[in-house]
């Protein structure tokens, strides 16, 4: 692991003390908003206090009044519809949403979820004849079709309609697919104010829009849980409009009615407490499992089922799903480094495998990028071509990286973070050396150094449960929002560390004025080679703030994220 470089904030005592005073929380929280640039009593109060208002006007989307005319005209005339949702959670929760609101204006459609493996990503041809044979004549997108130009002309040329809602970035050069209508807040002329919303969170403003042209805004509150699921799970920023929608969405998840959640939250061990980190790591992962393993379609089958026994059983099939894939995803991410381990001196990492696991091979970039920070491509070949996902690091904008490549793609399209793309087995070496020169070019060696950015030094005495409640003033905390980082100094290793599964650390501190704690360093086996880390050490801990609930007692854990010598 690279060695991170510390950036600590500094705070203005005097008017964190006022700002606290204004209002009425604790200096640390005052602190935390400042710096995260909630820094007037308008901003803090909308961040602290997020509500249904702070939802904005459906049709500010560019082309959501097209849309909505459309699909008003194939509910008058019978018209049969289908949703073409993507294969991971945020198409799958988008397509649940919008089939909701359907039947709410007496509409039964259709839905598709295409499979990774036959299908891959994005609209095709063949699924659409299909469909227009079924005498489906109008078909709404969701998560995907932003840069699906040939299947659009094909329904174009064949009268069948198609509605684009997405959020990834469209091709500048080629500009929108031809279509019905194109709802993406992302798209060139569109001045809508938040672009961050997820793929079900445009599903859920053409639902809200649909809903109040009908008389039926009353029903909007009702589809923030799904809308909060899907777009936790594909790490959106938590902030503005997102924050509204995963705070409300989240208030009462656990008592929901909805077998399929009830299900899903029982098999992942979510019946006590449901947070943001709990949809990212025990109900998203589930979602998506079955995406990656098998086929997507059994997500919208749960989410829709009214009968638990039956629910329970589907959920029970993700969380084996779930099981599997981690295992897969262990194996070839550990192929998938090896090949790495070769080109250490490139600043942009393309490894390639024959019949690596498509459906863990953005898990596997992920990890690289992670550990090598770089950015990284994980390809799998299969008879001649091969499917690649990537993964970036911050300051590296990945979309703008492959287009300086995008002729040798067949296929590609993402946004700053990850993409996904198709190439033929013969052009992968040439992608390497165009990177390679392209990272060159554009970054340099300080922008591959991790940084962390520490919110504030705290004291031993100071940290206890009741701190850490009051930092839940912040929730949900996610990409965007994340849990503040805390360094804490002069602490001292009681014990050598203890090693849990091989990989975790598990530390007992104390502090100078005699206070002990405990932390766990996740992947700590690993994260902490070449440093030493024994008995007696004495630290700096930098760390985020978490209470240890084991049957019922509630105890300070400290979590942590990188340590330095004192």
């Amino acid at each position: 692991m690279t060695a991170k470089k510390w950036t600590i904030r500094k705070h203005d005592h005097e008017r964190v003390q006022q700002f606290g005073r204004d209002l009425g929380v604790h200096p640390l929280v005052a602190a935390l908003l400042i710096a995260r640039g909630y820094d007037t009593r308008e901003k803090a109060d909308a961040f602290l206090s997020p509500s249904l208002k702070h939802l904005h006007d459906p049709f500010l989307l560019k082309g959501m009044r097209d849309a909505v005319d459309r699909i008003q005209k194939a509910v008058r005339d019978g018209e049969k519809i289908m949703i073409w949702g993507d294969y991971d959670v945020d198409g799958t929760t988008g397509t649940v949403l919008l089939r909701r609101a359907f039947k709410l204006l007496g509409v039964e459609s259709e839905f598709h979820v295409p499979n990774r493996f036959t299908e891959g990503y994005g609209v095709n041809i063949p699924a659409l004849e299909e469909a227009k044979a079924r005498g489906v004549s109008l078909v709404i997108t969701v998560d995907c079709g932003i840069r699906s130009f040939e299947p659009l002309e094909w329904a174009r040329d064949t009268s069948l309609d198609v509605i684009v809602t997405d959020h990834h970035l469209s091709d500048e050069a080629r500009g929108n697919p031809p279509a019905a209508a194109v709802v993406n807040p992302n798209q060139t002329g569109c001045e809508y104010p938040d672009k961050h919303l997820a793929g079900v969170g445009v599903a859920f403003k053409l639902a809200t829009a649909l809903l109040s042209e009908s008389g039926l805004e009353h029903e909007t509150p009702g589809f923030l849980k799904i809308a909060a699921i899907g777009t936790v799970a594909d790490v959106m920023d938590l902030t503005g409009e997102n924050r509204a929608i995963v705070a409300i969405g989240l208030k009462d998840l656990l008592l929901t009615d909805n077998c399929g959640l009830r299900a899903l939250m029982e098999v992942a061990d979510c019946t006590s407490e449901m947070t943001s980190y709990h949809i990212g790591f025990r109900i998203g992962p589930r979602i998506n499992a079955a995406g990656r393993m098998d086929v997507a379609k059994h997500v919208v089958e749960l989410l829709e089922e009214t009968d638990f026994v039956k629910a329970r059983q589907l959920a029970s099939l993700l969380d084996s799903r779930n099981r599997e894939r981690q295992q897969t995803q262990q194996k070839i991410t550990e192929l998938a480094f090896a090949e790495a381990a070769g080109q250490v001196s490139s600043n942009f990492v393309v490894v390639a495998g024959e019949g690596w696991h498509r459906g863990v091979i953005g898990l596997a970039a992920s990890r690289i990028a992670d550990k090598l920070y770089r950015p990284a491509i994980v390809l799998s070949i299969e008879d001649g071509m091969a499917q690649g996902s990537a993964r970036s690091i911050p300051g590296v904008h990945l979309l703008n990286a492959l287009e300086a490549a995008q002729d040798l793609f067949e296929q590609f399209g993402g946004h700053r973070a990850a993409a996904g793309m198709k190439i033929r087995t013969e052009r992968i070496s040439e992608l390497r050396r165009r990177l390679s020169e392209y990272a060159d070019s554009t970054f340099g060696a300080e922008d591959l150094v991790p940084e962390l950015t520490v919110d504030a030094v705290l004291l031993p005495e100071t940290i206890d449960l009741r701190l850490i409640d009051t930092i839940s003033m912040l929730e949900p905390f996610g990409q965007g929002n994340p849990k503040p980082i805390f360094v804490t100094k002069g602490l001292t290793l009681r014990e050598d560390p203890f090693v849990m599964k091989e990989k975790h650390l598990r530390l007992k501190l104390a502090s100078d004025t005699g206070r002990q704690f405990e932390a766990v360093w996740w992947d700590g086996v690993d994260r902490s080679k070449g440093r030493t880390l024994l008995r007696g050490s004495r630290i700096e801990l930098a760390y985020v703030l978490e209470v240890n609930n084991w049957q019922g007692n509630r105890k300070v854990q400290l979590v942590v994220e990188d340590f330095r010598e004192a």
